[in-house]
């Protein structure tokens, strides 16, 4: 995980800063930098857009007396598009426009999920299970009164 991590910190930017230099250099410094700010403000009125409608799905499963789980995957994936889309770069921008569209956010949505059903099965049989196979949660010893 470390080694992902770190390479998502050093190649991302060193991609980006690849890509806003070739752009430059063909449509020059100016509007390279009126391009970036662009996305970044279109990028942050899309995104509150689709985040008050993720709110008022949730709001409203919850008022029928249903579990949003969907609604709670996509507020996650807005809130991460537009994350990316204030971080200046194309890919970034691209990747951020992608998780705004519903269509390709439903894609998103069901990857997370498998994603999380798999961690899900794989923590079953290691330390979650010695805690949580019984129900009750970890065992403890009743007559030490000083400590919960």
């Amino acid at each position: 995980m470390f080694i992902r991590l770190l390479l998502l910190f050093t190649l991302l930017p060193l991609a980006e800063l690849f890509l806003l230099i070739k752009i430059g250099s063909v449509m020059g410094a100016f509007a390279t930098i009126l391009l970036v700010l662009f996305t970044g403000a279109l990028g942050a009125i899309l995104a509150r857009r689709q985040g008050f409608g993720v709110w008022m799905r949730i709001q409203e499963r919850l008022s029928r007396g249903e579990f949003p789980g969907d609604d709670l995957i996509d507020g996650l994936l807005v809130f991460g598009a537009g994350m990316v889309l204030l971080t200046p770069g194309i890919i970034t921008d691209t990747i951020g426009f992608l998780l705004l569209v519903p269509a390709s956010r439903s894609f998103a949505r069901q990857w997370l999920k498998s994603r999380f059903s798999g961690m899900i099965s794989q923590g079953s049989s290691g330390f979650s299970s010695v805690f949580f196979s019984s129900g009750k949660g970890p065992e403890r010893d009743v007559t030490d009164s000083g400590s919960l």
